[in-house]
């Protein structure tokens, strides 16, 4: 499971040129599901969001988690993580789980943060052609693969 954080002052997600969810301040996840991820890659994952200190405190230095300053968080699934570029110019989407495996995933994965962090999180809508607009605040981006813990 691979996921891309932005710190985000806002983001939103349209489809079909209209809003399907909303957040001001906080985290803009997006989430790629391998089809060999589980339950524990969800629990580890969602565990390092939750704690991870990128907010600034009143120094400006990166103290405070999202849990801490009880900002909202966006989830929006996207295949496009696991993309492969090693061979040709087209990219192969191989590893990326199917939606059989994929959806409960990240249904799971979305029940599982809001457990963890006892915040609100809005979603895009799995499989859908989303577009996605966001102020990243810093700007702060960090990836993380539940299959490489670095």
């Amino acid at each position: 499971m691979r996921v891309v954080i932005q710190r985000v002052e806002k983001a939103k997600v349209s489809i079909d040129k209209e809003v399907h969810s909303s957040i001001q301040k906080g985290l803009l996840i997006l989430l790629g599901i391998e089809a060999t991820d589980n339950e524990t890659d969800i629990e580890w994952l969602c565990k390092k969001i939750a704690c991870l200190r990128i907010f600034d405190d009143l120094n400006q230095v990166m103290n405070f988690s999202v849990c801490d300053v009880k900002a909202e968080c966006l989830v929006v699934s996207q295949f496009t993580l696991f993309a492969s570029t090693k061979k040709g110019n087209r990219p192969s989407y191989i590893r990326a789980a199917q939606p059989e495996i994929a959806i409960p995933l990240y249904e799971k994965f979305i029940e599982i943060l809001i457990r963890i962090t006892q915040l609100p999180v809005k979603t895009g809508k799995f499989g859908a052609n989303m577009q996605v607009e966001l102020i990243n605040d810093g700007p702060v981006t960090i990836i993380m693969d539940s299959k490489n813990r670095e």
